[in-house]
């Protein structure tokens, strides 16, 4: 029975899986964006997503919860000055995840994850979505009433 077991063990002991995870966050936060499996990229986001909220607030406290968990100075530096800026008006879903396609050598399905305010193509598209208006062709309305008849003088 699996009872109490809500996330993906991801087939690694508890130190393995969280220096793997630890290493996959820096990764994300150095470079924006990094091509891993599904599984893995699902497992990030879990463990990402609460160290970006607690980013947006910068206390000592908070810096270090952060590094407790990443364990670089750098990356908690570039978090909590760059990453926290970008994302302090969105109130959550920090990332995103595009799948691929297949590996080649083991079928597994392949994935990007993303910080979401850090793609500028999506972000541009989603400026030229914003503009875009919707033209309807057929018929054309009858003119309004009161268009159509001329105001009668008022008696007096």
């Amino acid at each position: 029975m699996r009872h109490n077991k809500k996330f993906n063990h991801l087939s690694r002991t508890s130190e393995h899986r969280a220096a793997m995870l630890s290493n996959m966050a820096c990764s994300l936060i150095m470079h924006k964006r990094i091509s891993t499996t599904t599984a893995k990229a699902k497992a990030l986001r879990i463990y990402v997503e609460p160290l970006l909220t607690k980013a947006k607030e910068d206390t000592t406290a908070n810096r270090r919860l952060v590094f407790s968990k990443l364990k670089q100075k750098e990356v908690v530096t570039e978090l909590f000055q760059n990453v926290a800026e970008k994302i302090a008006n969105r109130p959550g879903g920090y990332t995103r995840i595009l799948r691929t396609g297949f590996r080649l050598g083991d079928a597994a399905e392949m994935c990007i994850i993303e910080l979401v305010d850090y793609n500028e193509n999506m972000l541009q598209d989603a400026k030229k979505a914003a503009k875009k208006t919707t033209r309807r062709a057929g018929k054309k309305a009858a003119p309004k009433a009161e268009e159509a008849a001329p105001e009668a003088p008022a008696a007096e």
